[in-house]
């Protein structure tokens, strides 16, 4: 197996590895990730509200067993639970042949516990890939504001829910150096956030953790984000930015990177636009300066049927000359039943000198 194929392998089986919200649904509602979520900064989880929309409004066939059967996402009055099982099949296509191979990506079990009207403890564990998170919401501080303490994925940018693109882990850098911004499948911090909902379209949130990756780094991380998501008519915008100072490498060479950056979506009627841009300094090596971008765009063709497209970009090193990374996905996202998902995937990776390497990916998602 060769070099390009390895990293393809690797890159995609990291795909998806913690099931995250489609921020587009709540782009489309006119709502927030809290919505349906018990995280409030989305990802993870679905609440009862976001259990029920799943159920009821993204499936394409309705099923009267699901209307006959009785259905909840809870085990006794408190305690939520839920499921996220992703496995997919992949084939990379070259001038000389096609190879393929069938993945499970993620086995993940959550659960909640309501302890009160003001205290969630959450907890989730991916048999799979060896992940796990737990954290305490207390809901307690003013402007519909929350504490957030245990160990979580820090709040940056928009939180798609595949993190092959560039803004999120990229190809994971794990047989490469850096391709992709630190967010990647594994990526948590143990700390604390706070979050604030100043009016109906203003959250704000500040974070202070460790990453629990990191080997013998005492500073913390420090991140925030500032979103906006104002209606006009039937216009939805989501109009944002994020900062995050983040501690790379180990004791004796420890360096400081910084990541800042953009993002901006849009949604009228069934079509909907989703694009991030973020520069990074230090990330690959110090006094380098990166940046990533993504732009989203999907069509709600159906109930239970959306067109997307997204483009990604990366750019390693701005000073230096033909680094630059960048693909194009063209897809669908099918749902054909309640709890099933089907995703089947064309991406067309670019960069110099070309390689054979564009990629077919057909994705299966079941989820409670």
């Amino acid at each position: 197996m060769n070099k390009s194929l390895v990293l393809l392998f690797v890159s995609f089986v990291v795909l998806t590895s913690q099931t995250f919200s489609l921020p587009r649904f709540a782009l489309r509602a006119g709502g927030a990730c809290i919505d349906c979520h018990v995280n409030p900064t989305g990802g993870g989880m679905r609440n009862e509200s976001g259990w029920r929309y799943g159920k009821n409004n993204l499936k394409m066939v309705n099923s009267y067993s699901n209307e006959e059967f009785e259905m909840s996402p809870y085990i006794g009055k408190n305690i939520l639970f839920g499921i996220d099982y992703r496995t997919q099949f992949l084939a990379k296509f070259d001038s000389t042949q096609k190879r393929t191979d069938f993945q499970n990506m993620t086995g993940a079990l959550y659960f909640n516990v309501e302890a009160n009207e003001y205290l969630n403890l959450y907890a989730h564990y991916d048999f799979v890939q060896s992940i796990w998170q737990g954290y305490a919401i207390a809901n307690i501080l003013p402007f519909k504001g929350y504490i957030k303490v245990g160990t979580f994925t820090p709040n940056f940018g928009i939180r798609i829910d595949d993190h092959t693109a560039y803004t999120r882990g990229g190809d994971f850098g794990i047989l490469a150096s850096q391709k992709g911004l630190i967010y990647d499948p594994f990526y948590n911090e143990t700390g604390i956030e706070l979050g604030f909902n100043f009016n109906e379209f203003t959250n704000f949130t500040v974070s202070a953790g460790n990453p629990t990756r990191a080997l013998f780094i005492k500073d913390p991380t420090y991140t925030t984000r500032l979103q906006f998501t104002p209606s006009i008519g039937d216009l939805n915008l989501l109009i944002g930015g994020s900062y995050a100072d983040y501690k790379r490498g180990f004791v004796g060479n420890i360096r400081n990177v910084n990541m800042y950056g953009g993002f901006f979506g849009l949604q009228f009627a069934e079509f909907s636009l989703l694009a991030e841009y973020d520069i990074a300094k230090n990330i690959v090596n110090q006094d380098s300066l990166s940046n990533a971008m993504m732009i989203e765009v999907s069509y709600k063709i159906s109930k239970g049927l959306e067109a997307i497209i997204r483009y990604d970009r990366f750019d390693r090193n701005s000073s230096a000359a033909k680094d630059e990374l960048s693909r194009i996905v063209i897809g669908a996202e099918i749902h054909p039943f309640s709890f099933i998902e089907i995703r089947p995937q064309y991406r067309i990776n670019m960069e110099e000198p070309k390689i054979d390497n564009n990629a077919y990916v057909l994705q299966f998602h079941f989820w409670y």
